[in-house]
């Protein structure tokens, strides 16, 4: 990995380094329910496509992704989104998460999104430290949301953080 880091905008030429980076971030078992990432079409269709980012490095290797869903198809909730961050695990500590999550609210206040929102796991302490230094708040806790197949089939929790725009009224 090189130096200079830099974010665009994700294309489906990035598909293969997105997928084996959100499927590390499955397999290290404090990042997601899911139990393997999607197919590309599946992530694609699920993924709005004016807010998917990458980060490069100056080789063009991806070293994090950062994505958004709405939350709703109902036209009051056009505003609030959900995220993903995921960061390469060879590319933790670099600021790669900060770099995303700023182009990200960037992106989403031009375009008239109010709240970014997401799930994190209580243990995910990293990314719970790294949302609240990007304006994101607890909203609360979702105890035992849902089973964790990759876990035991237990029980998990949920930490509801949601960054609202200063801006965007």
């Amino acid at each position: 990995m090189s130096g200079t880091v830099t974010v665009r905008p994700m294309t489906a030429g990035d598909a293969k380094a997105v997928l084996a980076i959100f499927q590390a971030g499955i397999d290290g078992g404090n990042a997601s329910f899911e139990p393997a990432a999607p197919s590309w079409p599946e992530f694609d269709a699920a993924k709005l496509p004016e807010h998917r980012l990458v980060a490069v490095d100056d080789t063009g290797t991806v070293l994090g992704w950062v994505a958004v869903s709405p939350v709703s198809a109902r036209p009051v909730y056009a505003g609030v989104v959900e995220h993903s961050v995921y960061v390469d695990d060879g590319a933790h500590g670099r600021g790669i998460g900060g770099l995303l999550l700023d182009a990200l609210i960037s992106s989403t206040e031009a375009a008239g999104i109010w709240t970014i929102q997401s799930g994190v796991f209580p243990e995910n302490t990293a990314s719970l430290a790294l949302h609240a230094r990007h304006g994101f708040r607890v909203v609360g806790t979702r105890e035992r949301i849902g089973r964790h197949a990759a876990r035991g089939n237990r029980w998990r929790d949920i930490v509801l953080i949601e960054r609202r725009s200063p801006y965007v009224r």
